[in-house]
């Protein structure tokens, strides 16, 4: 098996097996054989990599939950994994009209959000189109009274100059009035349009930037966070640290418990890392389904580690309680710095190799990834 399929499968932490393995399973359970890894083609893995970048880029959708299309892609993968040739046809039929139906509503969400800012602008400009069109009627009108005043200073009559004096002096008072009075009136309408445009902006700047469930970032603005950091360290010569977390046996959460506790534990781990990790600059993101990702300016690779030290206890110690039910957890951590010349790529790749070091010696612990300037392994 390729190693980026064998990688894609322990992310998935796939234990699923077909019919015909169930009772290697059984005997897997008992200790009678070693556990497998399910094996699956490269043009399954295909399949697999697109299912499971959809599923961390969801959107909440009225006619689409992310929950419920969560647990529709889960099934798709499990099918995927385990299902005979002669069924794959079936399977993939189903999975391209479940897309097709998908990316229907996604669009029709996107564009109806779209057309509802849109109205908004637009509603800003018109009266603000209507407002200029008003200035520029009464200061055409102010116009052809000057004209009238001058032409009454040409003459030679007393009484026509000084009539013609009040008239502009009774109109240009009246109109300024009325100016001020329309003056006011559009600020308070502009002011409460741009409210408004500030509240979509916010939600969709939210929308954009946070994962639907646990309220992280999401995986889209880690991404440019972590291009960003890369930048600005590389320019200013600081150290910066990223941690991978993934939580241990999360499936078994979701199988034992269901995927109401499995989100649970998902918003619980996050709140306990934002709260950890909570001093300006700090970064955490959602990155996956259970995995997760703590960005650290100006941390070496020993400082992060400390810090994740501390996230590990956290967590370990802390019972969480839902529903009835009560539950204690772990999380695994990788930790790699920034190293010069190192492309974002890499960066991660090193942060992903540390994670499963850690997944695969034990779990419950953390490993700073060789490569990282101020090297050294933490158990």
């Amino acid at each position: 098996m390729k190693q980026w399929v064998q990688k894609l499968i322990n992310q998935l932490d796939s234990e699923l097996t077909s019919e015909s393995d169930k009772s290697e399973k059984s005997d897997r359970k008992s200790g009678k054989a070693k556990p497998t890894s399910p094996k699956v083609s490269e043009e399954r893995a295909t399949l697999l990599y697109v299912l499971d970048v959809l599923n961390k880029n969801l959107i909440e959708i009225d006619t689409h939950p992310v929950r419920r299309v969560r647990e529709q892609l889960d099934e798709f993968t499990r099918e995927l994994v385990s299902s005979e040739k002669t069924d794959l046809e079936n399977v993939l039929f189903r999975f391209r009209q479940f897309f097709s139906q998908y990316r229907v509503a996604e669009y029709t969400y996107i564009r109806k959000s779209f057309e509802d800012f849109k109205g908004i602008i637009w509603n800003f400009v018109e009266q603000l189109s209507e407002d200029v069109r008003d200035d520029q009627a009464v200061d055409s009108s102010i116009t052809q009274n000057l004209e009238e005043l001058k032409e009454a200073v040409d003459t030679d009559s007393i009484d026509v100059l000084r009539a013609k004096s009040r008239q502009f002096i009774d109109f240009y008072v009246s109109q300024a009035s009325k100016k001020e009075e329309r003056r006011s009136k559009r600020l308070k309408g502009i002011k409460k349009n741009l409210d408004v445009m500030k509240k979509q902006l916010d939600k969709a700047d939210k929308t954009l930037h946070l994962d639907h469930l646990t309220q992280a970032f999401n995986r889209r603005y880690f991404d440019e966070k972590l291009r960003e950091q890369a930048a600005l360290s590389e320019l200013s010569k600081t150290p910066s640290t990223l941690i991978i977390i993934d939580i241990d046996f999360f499936k078994k959460i979701n199988d034992t418990y269901g995927h109401a506790m499995g989100d649970f534990v998902l918003k619980s781990c996050v709140g306990l890392l934002q709260e950890i990790f909570g001093r300006p600059g700090d970064f955490v993101a959602r990155i996956g389904g259970e995995e997760f990702a703590v960005l650290l300016p100006e941390h070496t690779a020993p400082r992060a580690a400390m810090r994740a030290e501390e996230a590990m206890t956290r967590i370990r110690r802390e019972v969480f309680v839902h529903e009835g039910a009560q539950l204690k957890f772990t999380a695994s951590m990788g930790i790699a710095q920034l190293a010069s010349g190192e492309t974002i790529d890499q960066w991660m790749k090193r942060a992903d190799a540390a994670l499963y070091n850690s997944k695969n010696t034990g779990r419950d612990r953390q490993t700073i990834a060789p490569g990282s300037p101020d090297f050294h392994q933490v158990a």
